[in-house]
């Protein structure tokens, strides 16, 4: 063999085990590979759903925080959305000392594990972690005891997981609800709450720093065991920021300076009666919206406090405050003290059916005025009087003779009431009020009755509340809402009574004399007492919205001296001057509505009222009778032809003249010497036809116009 033929053999001698050498960790780095790949697709799948998991809250119509209930496991760790529900100085210190390419990265961050790996090696322990927000947040999903290797690559692996899955503004919401911060708080909104007694909307330099360290060690420096502990810490993030040149040494000098909290503070709970049906009435949502208003919520809830304690042990107070316009609850208060058990406070008093004592009489006097047989300015008389067995009798036990009419409902006197009550009809004011939305509750297998115009009735407070917002909206009723879903639309106005009843009503309450504590004028408010001194109400509103308050034992068992007007009437006017709005005046008179100076001016049959006893005694066989339409009868119309043709002609026979004929409540002249006229028909629907004499009595038909 030539010279050149033997190194060239010992060159491939040379190359032979390098090219082993090279498939060997060619094969290697693929068994590597293929390791890991059969690893990581072993992995359980992300638990996202699980870690997506938060307290149900509870938040008013604006989003802010009513009450919030634990998890089923008694952590709380409320839903956050960093953008609405952070300060901007905390973002920007948890990035900064956390992860300051949280936006860059893709979940792992080699140049912080470099840093952190080279600081470990210079100066010997560990200056700053290399996990970025992604890993720590893999880590709180699959929390882990061990510190290795295999626990990081764990969460290397998750955190490539997290970003393909989520965006940085969900990675970064999700970071903020699991964030431990010691004991059973997680998540920066918890903490906050817990510690600071706020929202972390607005923060302090000091407080976002303390929120900052306190997840990296979050049991030793738990606020109400180790404060100093959590005081150092702070302190360090601080002087890192300093270091960085991120805030000035006067600024973090001054945010060291501040004490740290050393005990936590109770989480909210605003309207927990409220809350309680929310939780009942919607299930698996995180967050649910009511229409109150936490800050009129805030304080009525002292109010109803500080009156049923002055009021007397056992008692209870409850408020609930309704706007007028959408039926929407702003604010209910259905016990003094929810944990009272002396005041059963965790009883919703809103909610539970009581007598009403006097406060369905404005629904009277409003079905009277639209049938139109009284007038405000008419006179009544308050006197002894029979009703078969039932002889009602005042509250004071004397009678104030003849009166006009709005004094007696302004007076509450019971005689008048009943008296309008009787013409009325029990029957149908009770499915009047049922038609307006109110469910009243009858002693079993009874039939309403004329007692139930003095509270011979049952109903609730709220039922109540939504029944007088009809009067400042001109006779319509809207039933309440309180949990803001999508079906809110379907709520139709419902018929109360006729818009110039309504609205003659609301004027008469506004005349009301108020409390010692109220201005006159400017609340038309109704006061009741329930027999047996067990319940006492009043109920106001203005054109803006509708109190109600009711004061009582809830057992029912009896408080003597426990009057609506000294009981209820001052918690009333308190709570319109704690809503920190002026009342808002009532609607302007509707179209039709009779506004006259004195009794004097009113037309003649309705100057006076006279009882249905004394027009039968004084009808006999001339008794005023409405002889056609008849009552129930369909009348079809043909306007076609014009005005004249489409005219309906009224005939009545008995009565004294001169008549009025009423139409629907509006008068529209009078009936001629051969007892008829035409009228001009309204419709299509339903029409009420009133023919009134000169001595008071009167007849009513009901047709349908076509």
């Amino acid at each position: 063999m030539s010279e050149a033929g033997t190194v060239i053999a010992r060159a491939k001698g040379r190359r032979r085990p390098i090219r082993t050498a090279a498939i060997f960790s060619a094969a290697a780095v693929t068994l590597l590979i293929a390791g890991l790949a059969l690893w990581v697709a072993s992995l359980p799948p992300l638990p996202l759903a699980q870690a997506k998991q938060v307290s149900t809250t509870i938040v008013d119509r604006n989003g802010k925080l009513l009450r919030a209930f634990a998890m089923a496991d008694g952590r709380w760790r409320l839903p956050v959305d960093a953008k609405k529900d952070v300060d901007p100085t905390y973002l920007n210190l948890l990035l900064a000392y956390e992860d300051r390419r949280f936006r860059e990265h893709r979940g792992v961050d080699p140049l912080a594990l470099g840093r952190a790996a080279l600081q470990l090696i210079t100066r010997g322990h560990i200056v700053s972690g290399g996990s970025t927000i992604t890993m720590q947040l893999a880590r709180l999903m699959e929390p882990r005891r061990e510190r290795s290797v295999y626990a990081k690559l764990r969460q290397i692996v998750r955190a490539l997981e997290i970003e393909h899955e989520l965006d940085k503004d969900q990675i970064l919401n999700l970071y903020l609800e699991m964030a431990p911060f010691g004991g059973n708080l997680e998540g920066v909104r918890a903490a906050s709450i817990a510690y600071f007694g706020k929202e972390p909307k607005r923060l302090t330099l000091g407080e976002a720093a303390l929120l900052v360290a306190l997840p990296q060690s979050p049991e030793t420096r738990r606020l109400d065991r180790y404060p100093e502990a959590a005081r150092a810490g702070r302190d360090r993030v601080l002087a890192r920021m300093v270091e960085e040149h991120r805030i000035a040494p006067e600024e973090a000098a001054q945010a060291g300076s501040a004490p740290v909290p050393k005990l936590r503070k109770p989480m909210p709970i605003l309207a927990p009666h409220s809350a309680d049906a929310a939780i009942a009435n919607v299930r698996g949502e995180p967050v649910i919206r009511l229409t109150l208003d936490a800050n009129l919520q805030k304080v009525l809830e002292p109010l109803a406090r500080d009156r049923a304690l002055a009021l007397g042990p056992n008692i209870s107070v409850a408020i609930i405050v309704v706007d007028n316009e959408s039926g929407d609850v702003l604010a209910r208060v259905g016990s003094p003290d929810y944990f009272d058990a002396m005041r059963s406070g965790q009883i919703d008093m809103t909610r539970a059916v009581r007598s009403p004592g006097s406060t369905l009489k404005p629904f009277i006097y409003g079905l009277a005025f639209e049938d139109g047989f009284v007038h405000p300015e008419s006179l009544i008389d308050d006197r002894p009087i029979r009703f078969g067995a039932y002889a009602p009798e005042n509250f004071d036990m004397t009678f104030q003779g003849t009166v006009p009419v709005k004094k007696a409902l302004q007076l509450s006197l019971n005689v008048p009431a009943i008296a309008l009550l009787d013409r009325v009809g029990s029957s149908r004011l009770a499915s009047r009020l049922k038609q307006a939305g109110g469910n009243l509750v009858l002693p079993k297998d009874e039939a309403p009755g004329l007692a139930m115009g003095l509270g011979g009735v049952g109903v609730t407070l709220q039922d109540l509340a939504m029944l007088y917002a009809g009067f400042p909206r001109l006779g319509t009723t809207r039933a309440l809402r309180e949990i803001v879903a999508s079906t809110d639309d379907a709520r139709e106005p419902l018929r109360l009574m006729d818009r110039v009843a309504a609205w003659q009503v609301g004027n008469v309450l506004l005349g009301t004399p108020p409390p010692e504590n109220g201005v006159g004028g400017r609340i038309a408010f109704k006061t009741g007492t329930s027999y047996g001194y067990r319940d006492a109400w009043s109920v106001g509103f203005d054109g803006r919205m509708t109190i109600a308050v009711w004061v009582g034992r809830p057992d029912g068992a009896p408080v003597p001296g426990l009057v609506g007007r000294s009981a209820a009437a001052p918690i009333l006017f308190d709570a319109f001057a704690r809503t920190g709005k002026l009342p808002v005046s009532l609607p302007k008179p509707p179209k039709g509505a009779l506004v006259v100076a004195g009794n004097a001016k009113l037309p003649l049959p309705v100057r006076r009222f006279h009882p249905m006893g004394e027009l039968i005694r004084t009808g006999g066989e001339h008794a005023l009778h409405i002889q056609f339409p008849l009552d129930g009868s369909r009348i079809d119309v043909d306007r076609s032809a014009g005005s004249e043709a489409a005219a309906m002609p009224v005939k009545v026979s008995g009565g004294v003249l001169p008549m009025t004929m009423l139409v629907n409540g509006r008068a529209v002249g009078e009936i001629d010497g051969r007892r008829q006229r035409l009228i001009d028909p309204p419709g299509p629907g339903f029409a009420r036809l009133t023919v009134i004499d000169a001595v008071g009595a009167a007849d009513t038909v009901v047709v349908r116009i076509q």
